[in-house]
């Protein structure tokens, strides 16, 4: 006990009186405090007095796809430090190949009585994937975003960069340096952010079906499809993330083309380092910091009882012009 005392005295720094006052239900300690040693109970491993474990903890889950892709650390970085500002601890959930599922992860979440969870990507983006475990956290009215595009019917409130408008400015740039060949290098079918694009390019373009490559979002992905791409002619892409873009770089440089004096390719997130590649990457941006506030003042909003409509906000996106495009080259 004294131990327990100790450690959460140090970690959220206040006396072990404090503490002590806390777990024995005593008045004289503030709301913010109290919350704050109830946080540090859970986040130390450490049961919470029989009489207070009826409150849902101030852990809120931050499930993310990944980490590779610079884009989820960036989020992850963001969402944690608004939930930070509002008292609330998150609980970083990072899948793996072979390791911990998501539905796995919200199972442990529900047993730390979080009060709610951000998911930045992940299954419910897929219309083929299992979505029992949502169904599951709005079965016990636990407080859910989701960060960008949803399938339909989860019945979340959501924020989402516009995949629309990211894709009629890549297109639109490529158009103005000439490019007529366009090609798409995107996610699995069912994944809808890449049906949004898919939908967003043939609307303003002529996209036929060779012209779209299909990839797992990974470089190794996007040197695969755009290299088919490529063997069928195109000289621009447009792909659905930066490492997607970075692979089709790659590709076009083991076929012995030059980028951007031969194919052009424009990313998506303009990511950590996108600056730094070679040639620096043409990329549309999301808005990370507006997206990731957002997503957490509506969880807030529903940790506090404010009913939130299951709707979603969205986000205006970036074009940022860089090194990877450039004139389409003569016929």
């Amino acid at each position: 006990m004294t131990r327990r005392l100790a450690e959460v005295a140090k970690k959220v720094g206040v006396s072990e009186a404090t503490v002590s006052r806390v777990l024995n239900g005593k008045p004289g300690v503030s709301e913010a405090t109290r919350q704050a040693v109830l946080s540090a109970l859970d986040v130390l491993g450490y049961e919470r007095p029989t009489q207070l474990r009826g409150e849902r903890a101030r852990l809120v889950g931050l499930v993310l796809p990944e980490l590779q892709n610079p884009i989820f650390p960036a989020f992850a970085e963001v969402i944690g430090g608004a939930l930070a500002q509002l008292g609330l601890t998150p609980v970083l959930c990072t899948q793996t190949k072979g390791g911990v599922s998501e539905a796995d992860y919200v199972e442990l979440l529900l047993q730390q009585q979080v009060s709610g969870v951000v998911f930045a990507g992940g299954l419910y983006a897929q219309a083929d994937a299992p979505h029992d475990h949502y169904r599951l956290l709005a079965g016990r009215n636990i407080p859910v975003v989701l960060v960008n595009a949803a399938i339909e019917h989860l019945g979340f409130p959501g924020v989402s960069c516009d995949d629309a408008v990211a894709v009629e400015q890549a297109w639109r740039h490529l158009a103005s340096l000439g490019h007529e060949r366009i090609g798409l290098v995107l996610g699995p079918a069912d994944h809808m952010p890449s049906a949004r694009k898919l939908a967003a390019a043939r609307a303003v373009g002529d996209v036929p079906d060779e012209f779209v490559a299909r990839a797992i979002f990974s470089i190794e992905g996007g040197h695969a499809a755009a290299s088919r791409l490529i063997d069928r002619g195109v000289t621009g892409i447009i792909c659905a993330s930066d490492p997607l873009a970075l692979g089709a770089v790659r590709a076009a440089r083991r076929k012995g083309y030059g980028v951007p004096s031969r194919i052009s390719v424009v990313g998506y997130d303009d990511s950590a380092f996108m600056n730094c590649t070679e040639p620096p990457l043409t990329t549309v941006r999301q808005p990370i910091e507006a997206m990731g506030r957002a997503a957490v003042e509506l969880l807030n909003a529903q940790i506090g009882g404010t009913v939130v409509p299951a709707e979603e906000l969205l986000f205006e996106p970036e074009l940022v012009v860089r090194g990877s495009t450039a004139q389409a080259p003569k016929a």
